[in-house]
């Protein structure tokens, strides 16, 4: 099924649930480059010869699909990723009796070179468990719109994995301290309004995942980690000065309060509520 219209961040573009029938949920999140993610059952449903102008990364939670591209049979089940290239056209239908559960993320074409196409109609199944648990943790976090950009990371390192179990040569890897240290300064100034990891690798000329590496590697931690420390920082100097924690939430760039609440007392050990009674 192609993906539907982009709707707000978090919007809900279908929600189906059928007693044995199918389960669709499907929704954009606030990630750049993701257009949508959909998580879905099928028992008997079979998808009609269709195509995207995404790029589909498609995971089988349980069953297994059978499905033609280029005119070969071809099947997803168990630990493989199958990644479909934008505009190649493909079909769908449970290889078993029972169904089969998945979960896709769909993304822009712009995400990975187009000179891979071939590749992926080749190959479309791989075997890789580290880009397994890389796009099981964007599906994780992309679940709700105060985690999504967490999974920024995540998906910069997926796509750099996918590039090369793909056959697409490794780029010529820059200065660490150079990238981490260009990337710390960068945030600092986004502290409240956020960056997307590929705003800031095409402002500092790096590549994403490369930033990722190097950040956590000079400073033992991921960027968002990074920002969410310096945004509870920031809360604490507004609860300090006596300002509502509902005021603080938005004027530190968190989410909402509970999204607050969460962070501050995982760094703090107290919430912002017992912090501002001990001021």
């Amino acid at each position: 099924m192609p993906p539907s219209k982009a709707g707000t961040p978090r919007q809900v573009l279908y929600d189906v649930d059928v007693p044995d029938g199918p389960l669709l949920r499907a929704w954009r999140p606030p990630l750049d480059g993701v257009a949508e993610v959909l998580h879905a059952r099928f028992g008997d449903h079979a998808y009609p010869m269709h195509a995207h102008d995404t790029w589909t990364v498609l995971l089988v939670d349980d069953g297994a699909v059978r499905y033609d591209l280029d005119r070969h049979e071809r099947g997803a089940y168990g630990d493989l990723i199958t990644v479909l290239p934008p505009r190649i056209p493909h079909n769908g239908t449970a290889a078993k009796p029972g169904g089969f559960r998945k979960r896709v993320l769909y993304l822009e074409p712009a995400l990975l070179p187009e000179r891979l196409i071939g590749a992926a109609v080749d190959t479309p199944a791989l075997a890789d468990q580290r880009l397994h648990r890389l796009i099981s943790t964007v599906h994780q976090l992309a679940r709700t719109p105060e985690e999504a950009p967490a999974a920024d990371a995540p998906l910069a390192l997926a796509l750099e994995r996918l590039r090369a179990r793909l056959g697409d040569p490794a780029a010529p890897v820059p200065a660490l301290r150079a990238a981490a240290h260009g990337l710390r300064d960068l945030l600092e100034e986004h502290i409240v309004d956020g960056l997307p990891l590929r705003v800031a690798a095409a402002t500092l000329h790096f590549d994403p995942a490369h930033l990722v590496r190097s950040f956590r590697r000079e400073f033992g931690m991921s960027p968002h980690q990074y920002l969410i420390s310096r945004r509870v920082d920031l809360a604490r100097r507004r609860i300090l000065a006596g300002e509502p924690l509902r005021a603080v939430a938005a004027g530190s760039g968190f989410y909402d309060q509970p999204h607050l609440v969460r962070h501050f007392k995982r760094i703090l050990g107290v919430s912002p509520g017992r912090f501002r009674d001990a001021r």
